[in-house]
């Protein structure tokens, strides 16, 4: 696989996954949720999050710039033939859960918000959603420089549509009333504290994505530096447009209303300039989860071809195309599974379940493994280093921890039982090839 995506690309790529659909169809949820003027502060705890997330993403994409991200970071940080071999399994077992769960709730949106163009019902709601996973995978057949190309097409469109809501706020000329009242009602309590952490699992899932130009480390030109620039460029400007777009809607329909519709941006556009832009702002909205769907599902398949490509995983996911060089396996089979899910489940089960089987795997374990990793390798081998480490790693790991109780009890049980059914086949499999811990002393 060869380096041809710039700081440009990795940052487009990452923002068109993080801008799916979810900004827009969470943001009427999280003010159901807060209940009042203050919603505005889920949004900042979300970005907060990422940014403290992405300081271990950083230091370890920087140290191992390989396809696959999460897989080697695992792999590295608890032992390459030891613990090591396990976590990283677990990873890849949960990612071929996770990623179609991603892909399908972009897919699953898509359709959602399809439905304001075309009432649809629940049958030719599951053909538009499985056409879309369908078309994602037929454009990803290709070589990484185009992919590149159409990234940033893509991002171009998503730029439209954040400027075009902005903008429209602006030109309303109420745009700072939500800041001017954003503590109307607020008391620092128990009840607040809550909201906040039920609500962020919303905002975070909206955030997700940041993290994409590790899976492609393998194909990033200077990975040292373009990684961690990447991920930061993308979170400030994303967090930026997320508050911008928030506060623009709030300004011109009351908090009070904005959770009574799932249609809200369509509704805003309406309200402001007629059904004509209401029409157009959809198309947009359209095209923004197109994009992620897009990326999400360029990034998640380099993960099954690592690991195979490794020897930690099925034979058959470490095939590239024999032309195009791209891992085509891989990519058909999470596209196969992103289909089957796309017609099987809604909306609102998915994005709670997508965050209650990542946090324990892959966010909390690659905290702790940063540590171990500086515990025992030198500082010069870490060509990125977070500021104040290890804070930013125990803080990381806290966080993540406190937003795994909110996903709530049957999405923290639906995570675990996956661990423990991936941990089954792993000692399986690791029984029959001898690997840790019944490998050979010798």
């Amino acid at each position: 696989m060869e380096r041809r995506l710039g700081l440009s690309q990795a940052t487009a790529i990452n923002m068109i996954d993080m801008v799916g659909i979810g900004p827009f169809i969470t943001l009427p949820m999280v003010i159901s949720m807060m209940n009042g003027p203050y919603f505005l502060y889920a949004w900042v705890a979300g970005a907060v999050l990422s940014f403290v997330d992405a300081t271990v993403w950083s230091e370890l994409g920087a140290a191992f710039p390989k396809a696959g991200g999460s897989y080697n970071f695992l792999k590295e940080a608890y032992g390459k033939n030891k613990l090591g071999r396990y976590m990283s399994f677990l990873f890849v077992w949960q990612t071929m859960i996770q990623a179609p769960l991603v892909i399908a709730s972009a897919a699953i949106g898509f359709a959602t918000y399809f439905s304001y163009l075309l009432p649809l019902n629940f049958y030719t709601s599951k053909i538009v959603s499985g056409s879309v996973v369908v078309l994602i995978v037929l454009l990803l057949y290709r070589k990484i420089e185009d992919i590149g190309k159409i990234s940033v097409l893509l991002w171009s469109g998503v730029l439209i549509t954040l400027f075009w809501i902005i903008g429209g706020g602006i030109v309303h000329g109420n745009f700072l009333s939500p800041i001017k009242h954003i503590n109307d009602g607020l008391s620092l309590n128990y009840a607040f504290i809550t909201a906040i952490g039920f609500s962020s699992v919303k905002t975070v899932y909206s955030y997700l994505g940041y993290y994409n130009v590790c899976h492609l480390g393998g194909e990033i030109k200077n990975p040292a530096v373009n990684i961690p620039r990447s991920m930061f460029l993308s979170i400030a400007g994303i967090a930026a447009l997320y508050l911008l777009m928030n506060i623009s809607v709030a300004s011109v329909i009351p908090w009070q209303e904005v959770h009574k519709d799932d249609f809200i941006i369509s509704i805003f556009m309406e309200r402001l300039m007629g059904n004509n832009a209401a029409t157009i702002i959809t198309i947009f909205i359209l095209w923004v989860a197109f994009a992620s769907v897009f990326s999400a599902t360029l990034g998640y398949s380099r993960i099954p071809y690592a690991a195979a490509a490794d020897g930690a995983f099925f034979k058959i996911f470490a095939r590239l195309h024999p032309t195009k060089g791209f891992p085509y396996i891989s990519l058909l089979i999470l596209g196969a599974i992103a289909f089957l899910f796309s017609m099987l489940f809604k909306l609102s089960e998915v994005i709670s379940a997508i965050l209650a089987m990542r946090i324990l795997i892959q966010f909390i374990s690659q905290a702790i493994g940063l540590m171990l990793l500086r515990s025992r390798k030198k500082g010069s081998e870490f060509p990125y280093k977070m500021p104040l480490f290890p804070i930013p790693a125990i803080l990381a790991i806290i966080m993540w921890g406190a937003l795994f109780v909110a996903t709530g009890k049957e999405m923290m049980l639906a995570g675990l039982t996956v661990i423990i059914i991936g941990t089954v086949v792993y000692f399986i499999k690791a029984r029959f090839q001898k690997e840790w811990p019944f490998q050979s002393q010798a």
